[in-house]
């Protein structure tokens, strides 16, 4: 298909709290949940058409992508390489931390025991090639991580853009192959 839309979830507790989330389950808040819905409204009062939602299993991408299925009825299922990138030992500390941003800059790194951004860009790149050979207009419903490789998939970034990058909660964002 020649477009697909891209939501990042609700607000979550560590978002609020300012923590790297990364493949740690952390669920919405209320806020994440009013988010949501009115993310589905979006939808509805913008006309968008999609044919199916993909979701990141993880708690606050699912309940995003499950409040959505239910106000707009498109219909969402699980895709496992949606999941956030695991931070490795940035998981849980400060999102806006120096030693963090820096860090996000080695592509190679896996942050100790996590995901080095080259392996996220390779299962997000081949979803996203997956999607363009496909039929079906999708709408993928994840993380900021994933936002940052998506973006990536569709435009020049230098590190330090690529590190900066970031969608706000429940952000509606259409990208065009």
């Amino acid at each position: 298909m020649d477009h697909f839309y891209f939501v990042r979830h609700g607000e979550s507790k560590w978002n609020v709290e300012n923590k790297i989330c990364g493949a740690t389950d952390i669920a919405l808040t209320q806020k994440g949940f009013e988010q949501a819905e009115e993310t589905a409204r979006e939808i509805l009062k913008e006309g968008i058409q999609a044919d199916c939602i993909l979701y990141s299993p993880l708690i606050r991408a699912k309940a995003t992508a499950l409040c959505i299925e239910k106000m707009t009825g498109i219909p969402a299922i699980p895709e496992q390489r949606l999941i956030e990138q695991n931070f490795g030992i940035y998981e849980s500390t400060a999102r806006n931390g120096k030693e963090f941003h820096e860090a996000k800059k080695n592509f190679a790194s896996r942050y100790g025991t996590g995901e080095s951004m080259l392996q996220v860009a390779q299962r997000i790149y081949n979803l996203l090639d997956e999607i363009k050979r496909g039929d079906k207009v999708y709408i993928l419903v994840a993380h900021n991580g994933i936002a940052r490789i998506v973006e990536s998939y569709f435009r020049e970034m230098t590190n330090e853009e690529f590190s900066s990058f970031g969608l706000k909660n429940c952000e509606v964002k259409r990208y065009d192959f």
